[in-house]
C-alpha cells in the first residue's frame, strides 16, 4: 500500500475510533472515562481557583457547636423551630431547609415547628429512594422526561409540615471519584414527577414560574443550564464556608447578624462531624452535603453555572471526530521533529481551550476526547516509526548519546548541542562533597543487605536534594557525593544555590541519621566542603562517557571535609562561596568563624566558616579556638 492510499485510510479508521468512542461513552458505556473526566474537572476547577460566590444565599450551619449544647442530633424540632422564627423575623427572601422531617418527634415539638412554618416562604427537602445504589434510568418510558432518573418512591415531609411548605428533592449525582457532578433537577417515579430541592428554593425566590420544555428549563424567561437529563452541572467556588455560612449557635446566643439574613436566600442544614452529608470536592476533602445544594440553588439565581447542554455535547461529537484526524494528519504531513511538534501544538492548544472554556462556564468534555485521540496518534506515530528505518536509526543512536550522561539538564542540552564539552571549558562553577564518617567501620559489623540499604537511602537523599536545589551529581564516591553547580552552563546564582543545597544536605543527613536505629546511627556522623571557583569542564571517556571537573576549586572542596571534622563541624564553607552567594547569614542558621587555615596539599592560607542549625548544638569550637 502506498503512502497517497495509507494516509486517506489512516483518516478514516482514525475518524471512525473518534465517532464510535463518543457513542459507546454516550450511551452509558466506558464508564472508566467517567472517573478520568471527573479528575480531569477537578484538576481543571483547580486551575480555575477559588471564586468569590454571588452573595446571595446565607447556611446556617447546625454544626458541631449547636450539637454539644444541645446534647443530641438531630436537632431537637423545638430548637429548630426557634431557628426558623428567628431567621424569619429578619425577612429573608426564603428559608430552605436542607433536613429530612420525615418522623415523628415530640408532639409539642412537632406542632411548634409546623407554626413556625406557615409564618414565611419555605422550602423543605425530601428524598428520592432508588431501587440500587445508583440513580437508575427507566427504558421506553417515551416523551422528554424518560431520561429522568426514576425512584421507587420519595421521602416527603410530614403532612404537617408539608402542608406549610414547597417541598424539593434533595439528592445529589455523584461521580465515580465520589464528587458531586451534578444535582438532577427533576425527579420521577412512575406516576409523579417532582422538582429539586435547588430549583424549588430558586424558584421561589425569584419568584419566577418554572417551565419544562422538551430539553431545557425555564426559570420565567431565562434558559436553565441543564444537561440533557435535565441535570445541574455545578462547579465549586471554594473549599467549605466559601458561600457565607453562620453557625446555629449564633441564633441561641442571641449574635445572629440581621445583615446576613435579611432579603437573602437562607439554607438550613447540617454539617456536623460524623453526620456522613459530606462529599469530597476539589477545594475540599470533606464539603458538607448543605454547600453543595447551596452552591446549585446559587448557580440558579445567579445564572453563573457551568454549562454542558445539548450544542456543548455536539461540540464534543466534533471534537472527538477532528482532533484526531488532525493529529494523524499533522504527523503523516511531516515524518520528522516537526510533524510532532505541530501535533503537540496542537494538542496544548485544545487542552488551552478547554481549559478557557472550562474557566469561562462551558464544560468540554476532556476524557471522551483523549480517549479519541491518544490511540490512533500512538498507533499510527508507532507505524511510522517502524517503517522509517532512518528516523529509528536516528533516534537510537540520539539515545545512546544522551544515555553517556547522567543528569537530565545534561540530557537536554546535548539534545541541543551533541559537541557539548567535546572541548574543555574553564568556568566558575560551585562544588559541593559529602561524605559518611564511619561507614567503612559500620560496614565491618553489618550485615551486606542492611549496609546496602543504608548507602542507598543515603544516595536518594543526595540526589533528591541535588535535584531541587538545581545541582548535578557528577559521581557518588561509595559514601560520598560530589555536587556540581554550573552545568551546563554557568549561572548567576550557582554559588547561592550551592549553599542552600550545603544547608539541606546538613539537615537532611541529621535527620535521617537520627531516624536509624541507635546501634546504626550513632556510629555515623557526616561533612560536607563547598567552595566556588574556576573549574575545567569536560566529558571524558569513549564508551561510557561521563562529566568530569577538575582544578583547585574541586580539589579544595574536598579539602574541606578534613577542616570541618578536625574543628567539630559538619559543614565548612570558603569565603569565596559565601560571598559569590551574598550570604549575609539566615535567621534558622548559626555561622561561625572566620578560621583562617591552611588545607593539606595546597599552599596559601584559606578562610573557612563553619554552618549549624540555629536550634541545634555548636558543632564547632570558639572563635578564639578556630583562629591559628
Amino acid at each position: 500500500m502506498t503512502r497517497r492510499v495509507q494516509i486517506p485510510v489512516a483518516l478514516v479508521l482514525t475518524a471512525l475510533w473518534g465517532a464510535g468512542i463518543y457513542a459507546a461513552h454516550a450511551n452509558g458505556h466506558l464508564r472508566f472515562l467517567d472517573r478520568l473526566e471527573a479528575t480531569l474537572t477537578d484538576l481543571r476547577t483547580l486551575a480555575r481557583g477559588v471564586q468569590a460566590p454571588p452573595d446571595l444565599v446565607t447556611i446556617v450551619a447546625i454544626d458541631d457547636t449547636v450539637v454539644k449544647r444541645g446534647g443530641s442530633y438531630p436537632l431537637p424540632r423545638a430548637d429548630l423551630a426557634r431557628v426558623v422564627d428567628t431567621i424569619v423575623q429578619f425577612k429573608p427572601k426564603v428559608v430552605a431547609i436542607d433536613l429530612l422531617l420525615v418522623d415523628r418527634s415530640a408532639a409539642i415539638g412537632d406542632a411548634t415547628l409546623a407554626h413556625t412554618l406557615a409564618t414565611g416562604p419555605m422550602v423543605l427537602a425530601a428524598a428520592a429512594i432508588f431501587p440500587s445504589a445508583s440513580d437508575t434510568v427507566a427504558p421506553g418510558s417515551g416523551g422528554p422526561l424518560a431520561v429522568l432518573p426514576e425512584a421507587e418512591r420519595f421521602l416527603l415531609p410530614l403532612p404537617a409540615f408539608a402542608d406549610h411548605a414547597d417541598v424539593g428533592i434533595v439528592n445529589v449525582a455523584t461521580g465515580q471519584s465520589g464528587s458531586p457532578l451534578s444535582v438532577p433537577m427533576l425527579f420521577r417515579t412512575s406516576d409523579k414527577v417532582e422538582l429539586s430541592f435547588p430549583l424549588r428554593v430558586a424558584s421561589r425566590a425569584l419568584d419566577k414560574p418554572l417551565t419544562i420544555a422538551p430539553d431545557h428549563l425555564m426559570l420565567g424567561d431565562r434558559a436553565v443550564p441543564t444537561d440533557t437529563d435535565f441535570a445541574l452541572p455545578i462547579t465549586y467556588y471554594g473549599p467549605r464556608r466559601t458561600i457565607r455560612t453562620v453557625s446555629a449557635q449564633s441564633i441561641f446566643d442571641g449574635t445572629l447578624d440581621r445583615a446576613a439574613i435579611e432579603n437573602r436566600i437562607v439554607v438550613i442544614g447540617a454539617s456536623v462531624a460524623g453526620g456522613g452529608d459530606f462529599f469530597p470536592t476539589p477545594f475540599d476533602s470533606l464539603l458538607p452535603g448543605v454547600e453543595v445544594v447551596s452552591t446549585a440553588i446559587t448557580h440558579l439565581v445567579s445564572g453563573d453555572g457551568i454549562v454542558r447542554d445539548r450544542k456543548v455535547h455536539v461540540a464534543d461529537a466534533l471534537a472527538a471526530i477532528l482532533l484526531p484526524m488532525l493529529l494523524v494528519g499533522l504527523l503523516a504531513w511531516r515524518r520528522s521533529a516537526l510533524g510532532f511538534i505541530a501535533a503537540a501544538v496542537v494538542m496544548i492548544g485544545w487542552a488551552g481551550l478547554n481549559l478557557f472554556a472550562f474557566t469561562h462556564g462551558i464544560w468540554l468534555n476532556a476524557a471522551t476526547t483523549l480517549a479519541a485521540a491518544v490511540p490512533p496518534v500512538a498507533i499510527f506515530t508507532g507505524v511510522q516509526l517502524w517503517a522509517g528505518g532512518r528516523r529509528t536509526q536516528y533516534l537510537a543512536a540520539k539515545s545512546r548519546s544522551l544515555a553517556q550522561f547522567q543528569a537530565p539538564a545534561v540530557q537536554e542540552w546535548l539534545a541541543r548541542d551533541p559537541n557539548f564539552l567535546a572541548k574543555p571549558v574553564l568556568q566558575d562553577a560551585a562544588i559541593v562533597f559529602i561524605d559518611l564518617s564511619g561507614f567503612t567501620t559500620l560496614s565491618e559489623r553489618i550485615d551486606p543487605d542492611e549496609l546496602q540499604d543504608i548507602l542507598k537511602a543515603f544516595h536518594v537523599l543526595i540526589d533528591k536534594t541535588a535535584v531541587d536545589c538545581g545541582g548535578m551529581i557528577t559521581s557518588f564516591l561509595g559514601d560520598g557525593a560530589m555536587i556540581l553547580f554550573g552545568l551546563p552552563r554557568a549561572m548567576p546564582d550557582d554559588a547561592a544555590r550551592a549553599l542552600k543545597c550545603s544547608i539541606e544536605l546538613h539537615r537532611g543527613v541529621e535527620r535521617w541519621i537520627a531516624s536509624l536505629p541507635s546501634a546504626t546511627g550513632d556510629r555515623l556522623g557526616f561533612k560536607i566542603g563547598a567552595h566556588f571557583g574556576p573549574i575545567v569542564a569536560s566529558r571524558l571517556g569513549e564508551n561510557h562517557q561521563h562529566i568530569s571537573a577538575n582544578g583547585d576549586t574541586v580539589n579544595l572542596a574536598s579539602r574541606l571535609m578534613e577542616v570541618a571534622a578536625q574543628n567539630h563541624a559538619r559543614l565548612a564553607l570558603t569565603d569565596t562561596l559565601l560571598d559569590a552567594a551574598d550570604f549575609h547569614g539566615a535567621p534558622d542558621g548559626v555561622l561561625s568563624g572566620p578560621l583562617l587555615t591552611q588545607v593539606r596539599g595546597r599552599s596559601g592560607v584559606v578562610t573557612v566558616w563553619f554552618w549549624r542549625d540555629q536550634d541545634r548544638p555548636s558543632q564547632a569550637s570558639t572563635r578564639a579556638e578556630m583562629i591559628d
